[in-house]
């Protein structure tokens, strides 16, 4: 990352996997309760900052079938002005690398990266506790990325818990498919009482998950499920399709509302990527601990 008085270049926004995700309730105002743990990913878009003096809040290449208006990047711009008072502006720019409806938040951390840039760029110097609150307002994922480690989330994705997880490599395969997360939300078809689980039921499977796999190679994670992933598949047959594809392989889950599928590593991870149908997107990376910004705010 490079850095000016009036511009901040190179500010990654990591991918997250949902390593489970547990639909536990929906509460009145119609936001679902979950249950997940959420994994960074050493793989990001990449956004670029230059400040403005006359206020005005811009997006130098909009997204592709994304009005500025609703592009993520832009609402959480202008909602850190209206919050702050803040008299500057700012040009954003977005190499775009992570795909859109695939499951792994990538304009939420696009979101949450312009939060955390601005923070600094506009001389703000807010707590981490305010932006994350700020973010919620944006989507449920985006407190998380301002959160900046690995972390256990409930209620609707805000309350978050640090989590230690081993190093590990994920390869994550793409059908060219969108999904809509709202769409699976409305489903009738989607569980929404999904028992409850603690957090040390999760880190003691990992841990005997590794003991017992490293020796082979592999190291799937078979804690709990993604409950989106039934009601995805039956609505998307592409996406059914790679989890069909992995089921006589190895353990893999689709991650989020999809469609992205993942299976976790230890090594062999070029041999089984090698084999995949040509058709879909895949890509292999590691696990991050912690976001890369993340010491722009306290």
């Amino acid at each position: 990352m490079t850095e000016t008085e009036e511009t901040l270049r190179n500010c990654a926004a990591p991918a997250k996997l949902n390593l489970f995700l547990h639909i536990t309730g929906q509460r009145g105002d119609g936001y679902h309760e979950l249950q997940t743990v959420f994994q960074l990913l050493d793989w990001s878009d990449v956004l670029h900052f230059r400040r403005r003096n006359d206020g005005k809040v811009h997006h130098l290449r909009p997204l592709n079938g994304i009005p500025e208006q609703t592009d993520l990047s832009i609402r959480a711009a202008k909602l850190l002005q209206q919050h702050s008072g803040c008299h500057y502006g700012v040009e954003i720019d977005i190499d775009k690398y992570l795909p859109i409806g695939a499951g792994i938040g990538g304009g939420s951390s696009d979101a949450a990266t312009t939060l955390l840039a601005l923070n600094q760029l506009w001389r703000l110097y807010l707590p981490r506790t305010t932006l994350q609150a700020l973010a919620l307002k944006l989507g449920a994922d985006v407190p998380f990325f301002i959160f900046g480690r690995n972390a256990f989330a409930q209620g609707i994705g805000e309350k978050l818990q640090s989590v230690q997880l081993p190093k590990r490599t994920f390869l994550v395969v793409k059908p060219s498919v969108h999904v809509l997360t709202a769409e699976i939300f409305r489903s009738e078809a989607l569980t929404r009482n999904t028992k409850r689980i603690k957090i040390i039921d999760f880190l003691a499977q990992q841990n005997t998950a590794h003991a017992s796999q490293a020796h082979k190679g592999s190291w799937p994670d078979n804690f709990g499920q993604n409950d989106m992933q039934s009601v995805v598949s039956k609505k998307y047959v592409e996406v059914a399709q790679v989890l069909d594809w992995f089921s006589t392989i190895r353990p893999a889950r689709m991650t989020g509302s999809g469609s992205s599928v993942f299976t976790a590593f230890s090594s062999g991870a070029k041999i089984i990527q090698a084999k995949l149908p040509t058709s879909w997107e895949s890509i292999i990376v590691s696990s991050l601990d912690c976001h890369p910004l993340y010491d722009y705010t306290s």
